[in-house]
């Protein structure tokens, strides 16, 4: 004849305390995670960033651009183009590549026109890419665009 265990306050104390304790240790830590990625403001004051968004917006639309951005092989190519598909020699081309949760992988792809389209060699791991680009058109006029690279090998 064996004896049958019972189950007291002490043994149910335990498995409450063990069970709400890996819940919160959980939560912390991705909240801890989520608070430390955090790349962060897209801007400072969304109202001053607001005054003049319809002028910036109405003044690239005009442009009449058509932008893209692909990764393959190692080089990242971002393609410009006018309104008749020709391609577009900037003034100016400022870009920043980074993931979309967190800025630690970050870079500033040294793109070169090639005749066709803007390429820099990047050296990126698979998933999704934010790319961040501001060009300035040749008469003066400002161009920002995000766009999503995904790269799958």
């Amino acid at each position: 004849m064996s004896k049958e265990r019972q189950i007291t306050g002490k043994h149910v104390l335990i498995g409450f305390v063990a069970a709400f304790g890996l819940i919160i240790g959980v939560n912390l830590f991705l909240a801890y995670s989520a608070v430390s990625t955090f790349p962060g403001l897209e801007v400072r004051n969304s109202y001053v960033a607001s005054q003049n968004f319809d002028e910036r917006r109405a003044a690239q639309e005009a442009l009449g651009w058509r932008v893209s951005a692909q990764q393959a092989d190692g080089v990242l190519t971002l393609s410009i183009t006018d309104a008749a598909g020709r391609p577009v020699e900037v003034q100016d081309l400022n870009a920043l590549l980074g993931r979309p949760t967190h800025v630690k992988a970050d870079s500033e792809p040294d793109f070169v026109f090639d005749g066709t389209a803007y390429v820099a060699p990047v050296d990126i791991e698979d998933g999704n890419w934010d790319l961040r680009m501001m060009a300035t058109a040749e008469d003066g006029t400002e161009y920002r665009q995000r766009l999503k690279v995904r790269v799958m090998r």
